[in-house]
């Protein structure tokens, strides 16, 4: 128990540090749904008013999608609300807490695995797509790198492979749960 208990302040300031990252990726996140906002507006009034649409709509808005979800990824895991069926979990949790943590930590423990397959399955097409200077888009029109893509996915799974793996080490039994409007009325 003794080398367990060494593991806490460690463990307390890489948590503090991950979350404090996953909270700024999920801010910037935000900031990219804002300007992805604008785009659209400013591209539906352009098109409608002075037939002079926003040319590379598309392309923003498929190179934006793909960072708002990887950049905001990290956060819905530090706060438990990545989408996965856990009544079994609170059903047992009542009755049985050690099982339900044992659980709960085997199923961070494979989400970290499949968090660092995603980025040792990314890094190789990140590298290929810096060293190629490869874009998508119409040449001519909108063109953008894609190696800004394959590096947030590539960091966006490692920070969740560390927050999933801070989860495993940490020494409470209980997950962290977030109190949400939705489920005031059930507490």
């Amino acid at each position: 128990m003794l080398i367990l208990s060494s593991f806490r302040g460690p463990v307390a300031g890489l948590s503090r540090l991950g979350n404090g990252v996953a909270i700024g990726a999920n801010v910037i996140g935000t900031l990219v749904v804002l300007g992805l906002v604008a785009i659209v507006n400013f591209d539906v009034v352009a098109r409608g008013m002075f037939n002079a649409p926003f040319l590379g709509a598309v392309e923003v808005v498929q190179f934006s999608m793909v960072l708002i979800v990887f950049l905001q990824l990290p956060d819905v895991v530090r706060v438990n609300r990545l989408m996965r069926s856990d009544g079994f979990l609170v059903l047992i949790g009542g009755r049985y807490p050690r099982v339900a943590s044992v659980m709960r930590r085997v199923i961070d423990a494979v989400s970290s695995v499949f968090m660092v397959l995603i980025a040792i399955a990314i890094w190789p097409e990140f590298t290929e797509m810096w060293e190629t200077k490869d874009y998508f888009g119409v040449p001519g029109v909108f063109t953008a790198p894609w190696w800004p893509i394959k590096l947030v996915i590539f960091l966006s799974a490692s920070l969740c492979t560390v927050i999933f793996l801070l989860k495993v080490l940490a020494l409470t039994d209980k997950p962290d749960n977030v109190s949400v409007p939705e489920h005031k009325d059930a507490q």
